[in-house]
Formats: structure tokens, C-alpha cells, sequence
């Protein structure tokens, strides 16, 4: 394995926030193993001047999250760059690199998946393979064994249990494996010695937050209200609903959450659903889920219900999620990412450089 150097640190970090903000509307759903991925061109690509990060983020833009070890603090990925000179040192080095998403099989994974690729090709960096951890730690486990018998440079991987999957981390560790985490990172790993950065959204503030005041705006300050959350080790989505719900109960007084349910997985958010329109009808007037696919099953326990007037605010942007909000049904606002929608962009990327 090639020693690995500071501009390849540097690069990392780099393509995750651009990878965070590569947009796709591709809805094909992933079936399990290598996932198959656009064709990785290695031929040459122009680089004329720095590679930036979306220059349309505000400089001042204020990112409430914190990182996963002991709260640390955000730089935002506006600040970061690479020049001329920097990507085409990185091309000299031929560096390989693998992808071990959690899970494969909705928009969201696909667009990281997709920024992925594209940044990796301007800086010559071949990707040997993609996995789909299918919310499985043990699939995700084999996976990372399977990434290390090809011996890459860069492993890129969300992992499905942080204390789960630790073990299958470490050996890519012990291996010489640059590891970059997004959104949540392998239990008892410590910064720059075991891993480069976590890169994640604002999740928090951006996600968390936003969603609590539009479920308020849309509900006039008052109502009662379920939440949908991830009954998981997972850092990202439980900022989501811990920022959800202190917003709500901090600053909306009228507005009571009358039941919680927990999922293990995106598929089950219908079932949950429907034990909580069972239990409450038809007191319900809104529902926030930690993401968009379980989302998509809440909805449609909603409309099998009859409950034309329930809100649901959700984070990420599926398609069915997307037609639903531009048809004004049930689904008010979403956070993707860098963006929080409504009507206006509210801009925050984080990513935490140690």
C-alpha cells in the first residue's frame, strides 16, 4: 500500500463536502452486494483553478451541531479548498479508494454516492467498490472484509452500528486504511489516529431544529403531535429528534408530543404509524420521522387513515417525499443536507477536521 500524504488527507475531507452537495434523482432501489455504479472514467479531467466548496454558503453561516466525541467543533466545509497544485499531486499518486454506505436503496444514498464518484475521478482516485450494508451490521461487517482483500488507500463508510461494526473498522485500521466517516463513527476510534474526519449536515440545527419550527408554523403553535424516531446508535439522527423535540417543548408550549414510536429500520415507519393513529385518533395533527424513507411508510398509514389534515416534516428528499410536498399534501418542509426548503434555501454544512 502506497504511503498515504497531507494532500490526500486534505483531499478527503474535501470531497465529502462536495459530495454533500451533489443532488440526483436517480430511484432505483439497491439489492444487496457491490452496488453497481457509473463508470469511473480515469482518463484525464481538467482542473482549471481551486477546487472550492459551494461558494454560495453564507461565510457566517452558524452551525449548531457537534461533533461525536465529546462535542467537538465544526469547521464549515465553505472554508475548505483544494488548488491546481494540490489536485494534481494527489493525481501522481494513483490512490485507490471503497465505499461501505450503511445502506444503499434510496435517493440520498445515491446522491453521496454520485458526488462521491465524480470527486474522486477529478482527483484520479479509482473506486475498486460500492457496498449496501442493507441496515445490517453483520452484511456490512462481511462487506468491509470483502473492501479489505483489494487493499485500498481510502475507505469512505457510514457505519450501520457504531459499536457493532467497530471491530471491522479496526482491522481496516490495523490495515493502513485511511478511514473518512460520514454522519457517525465506530466506537472507541480516536481522531486523526484512527480516522481522518466525520462529515455530516447540520443535523441539529439545520435538521432537528428547522423541522420543529415548521411543524409549529404549519400547525398555528398548537396541536398534538407523534414523532418517529431511529432506535439506534446512530450520532446523526438522534441530534435530529433530540433537537426536534427540546425546539418544541422549549418554545411551543401548546403543542404536545403525545407519542413516540422507535424504528430499527426505514421499513418499518407504516407500522409504526399505524399503532400511533391507532392509539390517538383523531387527535393526531402532525408527525416528524427521522428521515425520509420511514417517512414514506408514515404517509402512507396517514392516507390510509383519512387524515387529510395531519402535518409531517421529515429530513432528507426522496422522490415520493418530493411529490408529496409539491402536490401540498402532508409534508410541509424537509432538510437535505445543505439545504433547508420551504420556499427559501437555508444554508449549513459541517465537517469536523481534526
Amino acid at each position: 500500500m502506497k504511503k498515504m500524504n497531507k494532500y490526500l488527507l486534505l483531499s478527503i475531507v474535501v470531497l465529502f463536502a462536495l459530495f454533500l452537495m451533489t443532488a440526483c434523482n436517480d430511484e432505483s432501489e439497491s439489492t444487496g452486494g457491490e452496488i453497481d455504479t457509473q463508470e469511473n472514467n480515469m482518463g484525464e479531467v481538467s482542473i482549471e483553478g481551486p477546487i472550492k466548496i459551494n461558494e454560495s454558503i453564507p461565510s457566517d453561516t452558524e452551525i449548531i451541531s457537534k461533533g461525536p466525541n465529546g462535542g467537538e467543533k465544526a469547521v464549515s466545509a465553505h472554508s475548505i479548498e483544494l488548488t491546481e497544485e494540490e489536485v494534481a499531486k494527489i493525481r501522481e499518486g494513483n490512490y485507490t479508494a471503497a465505499i461501505a454506505m450503511h445502506y444503499a436503496g434510496n435517493d440520498w444514498s445515491r446522491a453521496q454516492i454520485n458526488g462521491l464518484e465524480d470527486t474522486f475521478k477529478k482527483m484520479g482516485i479509482e473506486i475498486l467498490t460500492v457496498t449496501d450494508g442493507q441496515f445490517s451490521a453483520e452484511k456490512q461487517m462481511s462487506d468491509i472484509e470483502t473492501i479489505l482483500g483489494m487493499d485500498p488507500d481510502i475507505l469512505v463508510s457510514i457505519p450501520v452500528d457504531a459499536v457493532s461494526s467497530a471491530a471491522a473498522y479496526r482491522k481496516a485500521v490495523d490495515q493502513g486504511v485511511k478511514i473518512v466517516f460520514m454522519d457517525n463513527v465506530a466506537e472507541g476510534f480516536t481522531p486523526s489516529e484512527d480516522y481522518v474526519s466525520v462529515v455530516s449536515a447540520d443535523n441539529y440545527g439545520n435538521g432537528g431544529v428547522e423541522a420543529a419550527h415548521l411543524m409549529a408554523e404549519q400547525l398555528g403553535g398548537k396541536g398534538k403531535i407523534g414523532v418517529i424516531y431511529h432506535d439506534a446508535d446512530f450520532f446523526v439522527t438522534g441530534q435530529r429528534v433530540e433537537a426536534f423535540e427540546a425546539t418544541i417543548e422549549n418554545e411551543y408550549p401548546e403543542i404536545e408530543i403525545v407519542e413516540r414510536g422507535g424504528i430499527a429500520d426505514a421499513s418499518e415507519g407504516e407500522s409504526v404509524a399505524n399503532s400511533m393513529i391507532t392509539r390517538t385518533p383523531p387527535d393526531l395533527d402532525g408527525m416528524f420521522v427521522v428521515w425520509d424513507v420511514p417517512a414514506e411508510g408514515a404517509l402512507s398509514a396517514i392516507r390510509t387513515a383519512g387524515l387529510d389534515d395531519v402535518v409531517v416534516t421529515t429530513i432528507d428528499l426522496g422522490t415520493p417525499v418530493a411529490l408529496d410536498m409539491a402536490k401540498g399534501q402532508h409534508v410541509k418542509g424537509w432538510e437535505l443536507n445543505y439545504h433547508m426548503h420551504k420556499v427559501l434555501p437555508k444554508q449549513s454544512l459541517l465537517v469536523i477536521r481534526y
